[in-house]
């Protein structure tokens, strides 16, 4: 074969190497583009919290992270100052698409509506809370911010 042959086949060849590498990589960036898109769009939903602080002012909360803690100890994300409250009372964990409630075996109980809570469920919003003898109301999308509110 002649020279000038065998060096065009090698150019050709190097150049197909590099379209197909170039190729590989764009498959791949394309493939992380969407699968991030698809995690983001798996985010926590706000979920917003009303009740009654030890102050009897109302207060609302934002939150969108996917475990809230609700109790007495004053470093819960909702801490109630109540006797009828435990330190760590309950708590709302956002998982498989769902706000869940579970009771952390408090000593006076958590209610759903006036029905015990004493495994995980599903709440929704308008549902009522009670830890204790405090109410919460939830709400699963986040309104006007008030000046009374904080979000977190």
């Amino acid at each position: 074969m002649s020279g000038p042959f065998l060096l065009t086949l090698r150019f050709g060849m190097t150049l197909s190497l590099y379209l197909f590498i170039g190729w590989a990589f764009l498959f791949l960036w394309r493939s992380f583009k969407t699968e991030s898109e698809l995690l983001a769009s798996r985010k926590t939903p706000p979920l917003s919290l009303i009740y009654i602080d030890h102050k009897e002012k109302k207060k609302i909360k934002h939150f969108t992270v996917p475990e809230i803690n609700i109790g007495r100890d004053p470093h819960s994300d909702i801490y109630l100052e109540n006797d009828t409250v435990s330190a760590h009372h309950a708590q709302l964990i956002y998982h498989h698409g769902q706000w869940w409630l579970e009771d952390l075996n408090s000593t006076n109980g958590t209610t759903l509506n006036n029905e015990d809570v004493k495994t995980p469920t599903i709440v929704i919003s308008n549902d009522e809370i009670y830890c204790g003898k405090v109410p919460l109301k939830i709400h699963l999308t986040i309104g006007d911010l008030s000046p009374n509110t904080q979000k977190v």
